[in-house]
């Protein structure tokens, strides 16, 4: 079973894309804390990439600003690519199924 949910900000304004076949897509990183502190005493974050698609993708980008806080379902893809000079890349990320917007910063402040 492959099924992945995230709760976190976004770490910026989502920007939307049309690609050659008509679909959209829209490319975010949503910065999601961990519940425990370092050794500082301070709460470390990950920073997660979420591949949104079509619909969910222009609500994303009509709806939500940076540091909007949002929930992600989603599933986890894998997938490599080799640079212009021949460098094999490796990219691990969520495809979102469903996005809600939990709450907006400009509400919170």
């Amino acid at each position: 079973m492959n099924n992945v949910t995230l709760v976190g900000r976004l770490t910026q304004d989502p920007e939307i894309k049309e690609l050659n076949d008509g679909t959209f897509r829209t490319i975010i990183n949503v910065a999601v804390s961990r519940d425990y502190r370092n050794s500082e005493g301070v709460y470390d974050a990950d920073f997660i990439k979420c591949v949104l698609w079509n619909g969910i993708a222009s609500a994303t980008k009509d709806y939500c600003r940076k540091g909007d806080v949002v929930g992600i379902k989603g599933k986890l893809q894998s997938r490599n690519y080799e640079t212009d000079n021949k460098e094999k890349k490796y990219v691990l990320e969520v495809i979102a199924e469903k996005v809600t917007f939990l709450s907006s910063k400009k509400a919170d402040e």
